[in-house]
């Protein structure tokens, strides 16, 4: 098909990389070396360190990179980040420049989960990974310089549809609390029946095979995707009942498979009466923020710095606007 793609994303989509989830290896060796060559980061004013947690989720363990803003005023909100890949891909290493920024700039620690990864670890090992991790966050608050009342789930793509899952979790298991949920072109449902999905079959970096095969690693042996026995937590589209949640930001791009599953997410939380912002911005497919050269980018990018202070350091926690 012939898309209205913004014209300075349409310019540089050849370098684009093309995923391939039936070769899980490659597409991994793709992704790190991505990160290998990606221009230095500037973390002047930024201590970063890593940690490693115990999960008790097959007696596993799990990585935390932790990104402190020096000098910002404590305590500290919580940025809990969970980054993209469909599941089955990416690590630490391709969030950190993302996270060194929002450190910065939204004056919160940030703290990016480096959970185990399907098909090797499939459902619900990286959910529980990521709830884990934010339990740690939580229960070492004071330790961390952190404010708990602060805690913000944050994500992009399976990232994305991870950050909600975890906010179901936390709501069912009463803790940790959590203020503000902020899902970027979120995957968030198995059965890829929308229109957006059944459409862009050949749209830049993702489609509706990448998705379909994405879900089958995710859900591994234990449910087939579409079918009824896919739980709420693993594809959070399914939830019946969304109050209670917390307050949600939830960024879309035009020409992306993912879109209307995010859209009609954002309905159904306002059915549930949370708060909702929803943006969708025109002429973007998924993962276009990756041409940070793009005056398109710039926006979104701005756009979620304003959203998440205005989250974190409102009068209000947990309201964008």
């Amino acid at each position: 098909m012939t898309y209205a793609f913004d014209p300075e994303l349409a310019a540089n989509i050849a370098l684009i990389p093309n995923l391939d989830l039936d070769d899980i290896e490659a597409s991994r060796e793709m992704a790190r070396e991505l990160a290998e060559h990606a221009p230095p980061v500037d973390q002047s004013g930024i201590d970063v360190r890593d940690v490693t947690i115990a999960v008790d989720n097959d007696g596993g363990e799990i990585a935390l990179r932790l990104f402190t803003p020096r000098g910002a005023a404590r305590p500290l909100p919580v940025i809990y980040d969970m980054h993209p890949g469909g599941f089955c891909l990416g690590s630490l290493a391709n969030g950190h420049a993302r996270a060194v920024e929002l450190a910065r700039n939204v004056e919160a620690l940030v703290v990016s989960a480096e959970y185990r990864l399907a098909p090797e670890h499939p459902y619900p090992v990286g959910l529980e990974d990521c709830y884990q991790g934010l339990k740690w966050v939580a229960d070492n608050a004071a330790e961390l310089e952190a404010d708990p009342t602060r805690l913000c789930v944050h994500g992009q793509s399976a990232g994305g549809g991870l950050a909600a899952a975890v906010a179901l979790l936390a709501r069912d298991r009463g803790a940790p609390a959590i203020c503000f949920q902020y899902l970027g072109i979120p995957e968030l449902d198995d059965r890829l029946d929308t229109e957006s999905m059944r459409v862009y079959t050949d749209t830049p970096f993702w489609n509706a095979g990448l998705a379909r095969r994405s879900w089958t690693h995710y859900l591994g042996g234990q449910a087939t995707p579409g079918s009824k026995d896919v739980p709420a937590y693993a594809a959070p589209a399914r939830a019946e009942d969304l109050s209670g949640m917390p307050p949600a930001y939830i960024v879309l791009a035009q020409f992306d498979p993912l879109r209307d599953e995010g859209i009609e997410y954002a309905r159904k939380l306002l059915r549930a009466g949370v708060p909702v912002e929803l943006h969708l911005f025109p002429g973007t497919f998924h993962g276009a923020v990756a041409i940070a050269s793009a005056q398109i980018t710039q926006r979104e990018l701005a756009e979620e710095v304003t959203v998440l202070r205005r989250a974190l350091h409102g009068p209000l926690h947990g309201i964008s606007a």
